[in-house]
């Protein structure tokens, strides 16, 4: 997919982040904007932005962890464009330690950062083949997707299934000889809310929650990253540039940030050397 102009594009988690800034990007390429997100205002807001300059949008209130949402969000979709192109499964929250995450907290990171995706495709992906058009699946992972951290354990778990699941729907579209297909965006440090994620978190305050990443844990993990390397903390537009440039390559992975190649290396050399991990 090179042109853009004119075509459809749905991002959940599109009030704020690396979806706002996808959103504004879809916008600047004349695309029709469907915005998808829990926070009304915020999705709102963003809304009106994209409107004043320019922009044709459909903002719908959307919890990815339910499936009727998502149903309901590629239903109003149709109704007002009549297709989607690009699909940014973009909706995430963050997580722990897995030895303090509570039942109740894998129940919501899992069904956020899995189900939301799992959902997405389920409900997109068989419109986009009726269509005969070029479309996009673009799901938003991690590094974490690909390097684990003890200090975010819950998130990896979530994110290298959004990896995996990633991977085998290329290789089954790509064997069917499909129009659509599918990229996974994989950063390290962005300038975003994600560590703030309990303000959306669904009867938020309860006693039986210790597992949710802090600032301190992030920062702790990626200071013992292989090599002492220090990632670069990206803007979500420089994510939202890299990943339409990637999908214009029609490329599977989306590796924001040079630098978690050596993790990504380092983490292979250890399975195929039979060694364990360096623990700093």
């Amino acid at each position: 997919m090179v042109d853009f102009k004119g075509k459809v594009a749905v991002i959940t988690g599109a009030a704020s982040g690396i979806g706002k800034a996808l959103a504004e990007r879809a916008a600047r390429e004349g695309m029709n904007v469907v915005l998808a997100g829990i926070n009304e205002r915020n999705l709102e807001n963003t809304e009106k932005e994209l409107r004043a300059v320019g922009a044709t949008t459909l903002s719908v209130r959307t919890d990815v962890s339910k499936r009727s949402d998502v149903d309901a969000l590629a239903r109003r979709t149709v109704d007002a464009f009549g297709a989607v192109h690009l699909l940014f499964n973009n909706a995430g929250i963050a997580g722990g330690r897995i030895s303090e995450c509570a039942i109740a907290d894998w129940e919501w990171i899992i069904g956020v950062n899995l189900w939301g995706v799992v959902y997405g495709v389920k409900a997109f992906l068989p419109l986009m083949k009726s269509q005969g058009d070029d479309c996009r699946i673009v799901n938003i992972a991690s590094t974490l997707g690909l390097v684990a951290s003890g200090s975010a354990g819950s998130y990896c778990v979530t994110k290298y299934a959004v990896v995996a699941l990633s991977e085998a729907l290329f290789r089954e579209l790509a064997r069917a000889r499909s129009k659509v297909s599918v990229s996974v965006v994989c950063p390290a440090y962005v300038r975003t809310r994600i560590l703030d994620s309990e303000r959306n978190r669904p009867g938020r305050g309860s006693d039986d929650s210790n597992g949710r990443v802090t600032k301190a844990d992030m920062d702790a993990f990626y200071s013992s990253i292989p090599s002492k390397m220090n990632s670069e903390v990206l803007s979500p537009e420089a994510v939202a540039d890299a990943t339409f440039e990637a999908i214009r390559r029609k490329r599977l992975y989306v590796l924001t940030h040079p630098e978690s190649k050596q993790w990504i290396r380092s983490r292979m050399e250890d399975i195929l050397n039979d060694r364990n991990p360096t623990i700093d």
